[in-house]
């Protein structure tokens, strides 16, 4: 146990993860950016949310609410090419965020996990930005302001319908 208590073991570990996963995609042939129809809004216990942004490459997908301004009608779809249990991490938002792990077969998803209040962090990324990542496989995350899940009603199992 002492070796994971180590930060230099932990970014090791970090980047062989990384290496993996990018040997991964290069073996599998499989792209960082979605090429399907995205969604551009979502419902969730009878209300409709437009997504202010969406982020279906790998760049989009790292940027995502970095230096951006979120209001509480601020909404982001991150849009994966394949299920996976993707990784989150909060540097340089502006306020902190709910996270919400979404595994979806067409136009409709479950809720898979569901991280509230995650703070924002202003440390070099490598080093000390801690992150956030579902228990089970998700394709989507939606990036809310803190206390947009709680406000609506989603946990783990709420369903969510795409359009």
């Amino acid at each position: 146990m002492s070796f994971l208590r180590n930060p230099r073991n932990l970014i090791a570990i970090g980047l062989l993860a990384l290496l993996l996963a990018i040997a991964a995609y290069a073996v599998l042939g499989i792209s960082g950016s979605v090429t399907s129809p995205v969604p551009t809004t979502f419902t969730v216990n009878g209300k409709t949310y437009a997504f202010t942004y969406t982020a279906t490459d790998d760049a989009q997908r790292e940027a995502g609410l970095m230096n951006k301004q979120v209001t509480n009608t601020t909404t982001m779809l991150f849009v994966f090419p394949a299920m996976g249990t993707y990784q989150f991490w909060m540097y340089d938002t502006n306020t902190s965020l709910d996270m919400i792990w979404i595994n979806a077969t067409g136009k409709t998803g479950q809720v898979v996990y569901v991280y509230a209040d995650a703070q924002p962090c202003y440390s070099p990324i490598s080093v000390s930005c801690p992150t956030y990542g579902p228990p089970l496989p998700a394709n989507y995350v939606i990036e809310a302001k803190a206390g947009f899940a709680e406000a609506n009603g989603i946990e783990v199992g709420t369903q969510i319908q795409f359009s």
